[in-house]
């Protein structure tokens, strides 16, 4: 099938938009947006995409099976790119029930949704459909050595209630392609990085409160350690995935850039110092801002990916280093203040509910 019709759960967030953007500007698929809208979509992220006629969305909670149902029968997919979840530690640790419930319950009403969609489609539909869940590396845990990879037959050992949460989504999926037949795939990545990420995350945070003169809080001694992939870069593999990838698999996908997170802190300082050298406080440098702050419970200390399988049977690597992607985001921070200072100041809520600002 030449032009899919492709439901996009969670496309109003950081990864979500990436995939919606990346479809719609270069395919001709059509894509369906289904987000709950909570305090991470954004749809001002898709106001680039957002009158293509190839693109529709829709305002909807995944654990709404009756939503979910009339969604699938409106839109008729040919595939599905389940993105939608919550994804923060610190929150999953402050308050675990907003996981179960969207990670889990929303998962699983999906596939069954998903499953009495597929099995009333015609054969020729049936062997094209995808039921593709977007999943995390941090299922497999953490990992001890320097040279220690997590491949895609690494045992499980989540260590947060957001990794458990994912951990117990992946089983569901695989149990509902054993069980029903359900042609699925899973990813597990790394850590994102980019343009349009939630300011709460670790990169956009520190951009953000340099500029400010705040300080820059780091876990720990901040040596724990990241790979980090461009999110740009990983919606092209994922596109990749649902199209060619061979239903039952698993593909890490990696950005072959392990950092500290001390390093990814250094980093945006040295790029902050040369691109606006105008800072406040009278500071010399922003690093004087990095400062060390009690670590968290049961934090990971290094997860690593490799990458190889999706390189060797799909041909997909990732297109930015570390060095070239971050500076990217980092501009794109400084030249996008609209798109951020709206989320800062609560505006960017307003969209949903149909207030103009």
């Amino acid at each position: 099938m030449k032009e899919k019709t492709i439901l996009v759960t969670g496309g109003a967030g950081f990864i979500g938009s990436a995939v919606v953007r990346e479809i719609i500007r270069h395919t001709q698929d059509t894509v369906v947006n289904v987000d709950k809208l909570t305090y991470a979509g954004n749809l001002s992220s898709l106001a680039s995409i957002s009158e293509n006629e190839r693109y529709a969305f829709e305002c909807a909670d995944i654990c709404d099976a009756t939503e979910m149902q009339r969604i699938f029968e409106k839109y008729q997919p040919d595939a599905v790119m389940h993105l939608a979840a919550e994804s923060h530690v610190d929150r999953s640790i402050d308050g675990p029930l907003a996981f179960i419930e969207t990670n889990i319950i929303g998962t699983y009403t999906l596939l069954e949704t998903a499953r009495k969609y597929w099995q009333n489609l015609s054969e020729e539909k049936k062997q094209c459909f995808r039921f593709h869940h977007i999943s995390t590396d941090e299922v497999y845990g953490d990992l001890e050595g320097t040279t220690d990879l997590f491949t895609e037959t690494t045992p499980y050992a989540p260590s947060s209630p957001y990794s458990a949460s994912k951990a117990s989504s992946d089983h569901l999926v695989r149990a509902w392609r054993r069980t029903y037949g359900l042609p699925t795939i899973i990813t597990n990545c790394s850590n994102n990085y980019g343009f349009y990420h939630f300011p709460e995350k670790l990169i956009p945070l520190m951009i953000l409160n340099a500029l400010d003169g705040k300080a820059l809080p780091v876990y720990g001694n901040g040596q724990q350690i990241r790979d980090w992939l461009f999110v740009e870069d990983h919606a092209r593999a994922l596109y990749k995935v649902v199209t060619e990838g061979q239903v039952g698999e698993t593909y890490n996908i990696g950005g072959h850039n392990e950092k500290t997170n001390l390093e990814v802190v250094q980093t945006i300082c040295h790029i902050l110092d040369e691109l606006v050298p105008e800072k406040p406080k009278k500071l010399n440098s922003y690093a004087e801002l990095i400062t060390f702050v009690k670590d968290r419970p049961g934090h990971d200390l290094r997860y690593a990916i490799d990458a190889s399988k999706i390189q060797r049977e799909l041909g997909w690597k990732p297109q930015e280093t570390f060095e070239s992607g971050i500076r990217k985001t980092v501009e794109w921070y400084l030249n996008n203040q609209d798109w951020w200072q709206a989320i800062l100041d609560g505006t960017y809520q307003l969209e949903r509910l149909g207030v103009k600002a």
